[in-house]
């Protein structure tokens, strides 16, 4: 799905690999620091307080992410009874993960726009430069896409979490009883479309993730225009 959203061919492939494995390992690195902060030290005494990818990878997940572009990582353990609050506690470690992938889309958006008008400035034209801005610019769109995708409000994803907390006790509780089916549903939802085009959620995701997209670009772009670049 994301590999035929961002147009993939095999050489592109190359660059897909590393963002996908320092966005899924940020993305879930922040779902358990927020949820530490917050009383639930589970994440820190399984070892999944870390960085380093291997910690949060999912092998049969990767492959499929770059196999066919719909994958998963390890999720973070979080035990909500830590937490003084457990709807609020379950729905600020939840929103943690897509707000880090936004924060890295800023990063990558600033980075490629640095390095865009230095390597134009130095005539820097070669296959270095070109690299460099495909992968910045690669790293920006995934990682919009991922925070996009992760806030769908459907079991197990972020977005259900979210919802969750402002939902009643009866409703939340049949709300989240859901979740057995929430993989089946996704998987609908996502190749459905192609066959039922009242399914298709992926135009609409698009859509927003432009939208994102365009709000990171504009603020940065006027910055540097400040500055005559």
């Amino acid at each position: 799905m994301l590999r035929n959203l961002l147009n993939f061919d095999i050489i592109q492939t190359l660059y897909f690999i590393p963002i996908v494995l320092i966005t899924l390992t940020v993305h879930e690195f922040a779902h358990g620091y927020i949820a530490y902060k917050m009383g639930d030290y589970t994440a820190s005494i399984m070892g999944r307080l870390t960085l380093n990818p291997i910690k949060h990878i999912d092998p049969i997940g990767l492959i499929m992410m770059i196999v066919v572009g719909f994958g998963w990582a390890k999720p973070v353990p979080i035990n909500p009874r830590n937490f003084k609050n457990p709807k609020k506690g379950m729905a600020l470690s939840a929103l943690a993960g897509p707000v880090a992938n936004i924060i890295m889309a800023i990063i990558g958006v600033l980075i490629y726009s640095i390095l865009l008008r230095i390597f134009i400035a130095a005539q820097i034209f070669n296959t270095f430069a070109q690299s460099a801005l495909i992968f910045f610019n690669y790293f920006a769109m995934l990682n919009v896409w991922f925070a996009v995708f992760n806030l769908i409000p459907i079991p197990p994803l972020d977005g259900s979490r979210i919802v969750s907390y402002f939902l009643p006790p009866k409703l939340y509780y049949y709300y989240n009883y859901v979740e057995r089916y929430g993989f089946l549903v996704l998987i609908i939802l996502i190749y459905g479309g192609r066959i039922f085009p009242f399914l298709n959620i992926i135009g609409g995701l698009q859509i927003v993730a432009g939208w994102i997209l365009r709000g990171i670009n504009a603020p940065i772009n006027w910055i540097f225009s400040l500055f005559g670049g």
